[in-house]
């Protein structure tokens, strides 16, 4: 904990064992959880390469999430890992309704990009049951669908590009942007 609280608030870090627990798990009932060391509630793409580049460094498992109404299991801690909380970083950047794009962060909350874009005459199908609480990184990861999805698709139909923060052997912590 003491090589992540070097570049990032104290408020961040979340260490309390009760506090922690609530982020070390989604809502799979049956999925094992394991025990976090800590919790980091980013708020940038700079904080998220930091975690990323320490945790590299310390040989540190990374658990990304983002409001953990996954069923998949996917946000669960594995014993000693970080905790990535990217629900903070929810700003919905910018829509462009002539190319029909939106840039939003991965904590952006579905039920708010579908109003965001409704404003603006258009529609984001992918609906999962969790829309009103769900993270739209968090239907990036496990390519989210609902009840649209037979005849719209799913989440990953809706995605022209991404930026996100490696966290392979090559680079760690470095943003790279993939499609558009």
């Amino acid at each position: 904990m003491e090589a992540l609280g070097r570049e990032l608030p104290v408020e961040r870090l979340i260490v309390d064992p009760g506090v922690l627990a609530s982020f070390s798990h989604d809502d799979a009932e049956w999925a094992p959880v394991g025990r976090a060391a800590v919790c980091v509630r980013a708020r940038s793409e700079a904080e998220v390469q930091h975690v990323v580049r320490t945790c590299a460094e310390l040989r540190t498992a990374v658990v990304p999430r983002g409001a953990g109404t996954g069923l998949s299991g996917g946000a669960n801690a594995v014993g000693g890992c970080v905790i990535l909380d990217l629900s903070q970083m929810n700003r919905i950047v910018e829509i462009d309704p002539d190319n029909l794009l939106a840039v939003v962060q991965p904590g952006a909350i579905n039920g708010d990009v579908k109003a965001a874009v409704a404003a603006y005459g258009l529609w984001y199908p992918p609906d999962p049951a969790s829309a009103a609480s769900s993270t739209i990184g968090g239907n990036v990861a496990t390519n989210a669908g609902g009840l649209c999805c037979l005849k719209y698709g799913v989440t990953r139909d809706y995605i022209l590009g991404l930026r996100a923060v490696v966290g392979g052997p090559v680079a760690y912590g470095e943003a790279v942007r993939l499609g558009l």
